[in-house]
């Protein structure tokens, strides 16, 4: 089941769609200025936790909030059993449309 959700923001000028993508959502963002680069941020030593737990460092990323780009900062999240690794959220500019990649666990 694919679902495409479009909307226009007026204000901002520029057009908005959702478009889950399996098994990763991707927000196309058509007309703003490309993202702001990452910003510096500083990745504290992970917390402690019980045997054979292990908290992976998810770097900060900003995101479009329909009228201008905000920063997420990072943070430690536990690693699910069986992943390898977490592939941070990023933007990727395609045909002159900014789409958002949300982050997830491969």
């Amino acid at each position: 089941m694919s679902l495409v959700v479009g909307f226009a923001l007026p204000a901002a000028g520029c057009v908005v769609e959702a478009r889950p993508v399996h098994p990763v959502a991707a927000v196309v963002v058509a007309q703003p200025p490309p993202p702001p680069p990452r910003a510096a941020e500083y990745v504290p030593p992970p917390p402690p936790g019980p045997p054979g737990v292990v908290y992976v460092w998810q770097p900060g990323h900003w995101r479009w909030n329909g009228h201008e780009y905000v920063w997420n900062p990072g943070q430690y999240a536990e690693r699910p059993a069986h992943v390898e690794r977490w592939i941070a959220p990023h933007w990727d500019e395609h045909g002159g449309q900014w789409i958002f990649v949300e982050g997830h666990w491969a």
